[in-house]
């Protein structure tokens, strides 16, 4: 199977169904669009591997080498493809080295294209039994197996495989569609990246491919102290955009980051969050994948066309499949798990953002007014005595006022959004009457 055949049967089937279309022909028009774009996609996905493969073979393309959570992102991926092999009922099983690092140097997106890649084809391929991922690391290499039952992979076809557009006889014939740019794509990016794919398999009892790289650990790893889940941040306030159809799935984007001080604004719908974006540029994007009308990935696409990538886009599903070929594209910068895990979500969260987390038991706590210059003090009285009328949309302008004015006090701002948009005023005047106490502390007056 060649080039020619892979840009050609897409491109047939667009160009069919156009003049179904234009003729009036006695088609669905959903059904016909449905085609249409799904035929696109896969004609993008192609564009999209030969130029990484262009960029490869040029000596172009650029590593973005930074210090990357292997563990967290080992286990993100593993969970994510866990739901994946359960919903076609294969087992699946992750096992990691004792030894093993929490943080490498990397490059974390096309590292993780990688692994999505090997796993993907392993479930594919799979029609029962299980996949395992085993991880090993020593002298500054991780070895990454992917093990699977499947249909293995005839001799011949042991070096096809890893050719463009070649999948091979053995695996192709009748198992599974796809562009054959994964494995060649994967092995070329290994070895850009300093390693290698390898492959053993016997036809009718499985693969295992082997996925080695040399993933130093930096000098100054990030603090990993266990100190539980954020309860500020330091710096500027940051604006969030959370989309998904799911009410419940945006209450739960609420209840974890408004409380941190995150600017929030929630979308039911990819239209609602193209123009909630246009009033105001996000930092970040939450966007669910599957949603109708504007799926998420159309809406990222919309969202990089208009913004390029100052924003950062992180796509949430439940459902790996939905994330495979995707990596190499540049409309997200990293994916959310659903069900969330609260801890790797506030990691990735905060590598993102670049974000320094505030805890519990901190020395330096976001809110407390000893961090606050002067000017501050005028606003948090009048808050307080709006506190007292009930006055909210006092308080709403009030929290504007104090915002603009004093920048360092935009954790303590988030907060109090937080309990005003509850309409929670007695946690609102709690959280004042716990800043007035600290501030009599810190200028050592006794509250006589």
């Amino acid at each position: 199977m060649g080039l020619s055949h892979e840009i050609r049967t897409p491109l047939n089937a667009i160009h069919g169904y156009a003049q179904l279309l234009e003729r009036g022909a006695a088609i669905s028009p959903s059904e016909a669009g449905r085609i249409i774009r799904r035929s696109s996609e896969h004609l993008a996905d192609l564009v999209e591997g030969l130029l990484d493969i262009s960029r490869i073979e040029s000596g172009v393309l650029k590593l973005n080498r930074e210090t990357v959570g292997l563990r967290a992102l080992l286990e993100q991926v593993a969970a994510m493809f866990r739901i994946e092999a359960g919903n076609k009922g294969l087992d699946f099983a992750y096992n990691a080295a004792p030894n093993l690092p929490a943080w490498v140097l990397a490059d974390e997106r096309r590292l993780r294209q990688v692994l999505i890649n090997l796993l993907s084809n392993a479930i594919k391929y799979t029609q029962s039994g299980s996949v395992v991922l085993t991880v090993r690391y020593r002298s500054m290499v991780a070895e990454i197996e992917v093990a699977d039952t499947g249909i293995g992979i005839a001799p011949e076809d042991m070096d096809r495989i890893f050719l463009p557009f070649d999948r091979g006889g053995g695996r192709a014939a009748g198992v599974a569609p796809g562009i054959g740019l994964g494995l060649a794509l994967s092995r070329m990016l290994s070895q850009v990246m300093g390693g290698d794919i390898s492959v053993k398999s016997v036809p009718g009892q499985g693969s295992r491919f082997v996925l080695k790289l040399l993933l130093p650990q930096p000098n100054q790893p990030p603090n990993e102290e266990a100190r539980g889940l954020p309860i500020g941040y330091e710096g500027q306030r940051r604006t969030i955009l959370a989309v998904d159809d799911d009410p419940g799935q945006l209450a739960l984007w609420q209840e974890l980051l408004r409380p941190l001080g995150f600017n929030l604004f929630v979308a039911g719908s990819g239209g609602a969050a193209l123009s909630l974006a246009d009033l105001g540029r996000p930092d970040l994007v939450l966007l669910d994948v599957s949603m109708p009308g504007l799926n998420g990935w159309e809406v990222a696409e919309r969202l990089r066309s208009r913004f390029g990538r100052s924003i950062t886009i992180l796509m949430a599903s439940g459902n790996a499949s939905e994330l495979v070929g995707a990596e190499g594209k540049g409309l997200h910068d990293g994916f959310v798990l659903k069900p969330v895990d609260q801890a790797l979500f506030f990691e990735q969260l905060g590598r993102q953002l670049n974000l320094t987390w505030l805890y519990e038991g901190t020395d330096r706590a976001p809110w407390r007014a000893s961090a606050l210059p002067d000017a501050a003090r005028a606003h948090l009285s009048e808050l307080a005595r709006l506190a007292r009328t009930g006055h909210v949309r006092g308080l709403a302008a009030a929290l504007a006022a104090l915002d603009a004015a004093v920048p360092d006090a935009k954790p303590l701002v988030g907060r109090l959004t937080a309990a005003l948009d509850a309409f929670d005023l007695v946690q609102f005047q709690k959280l004042l009457n716990e800043q007035a106490t600290d501030s009599r502390d810190d200028r050592g007056e006794t509250g006589r």
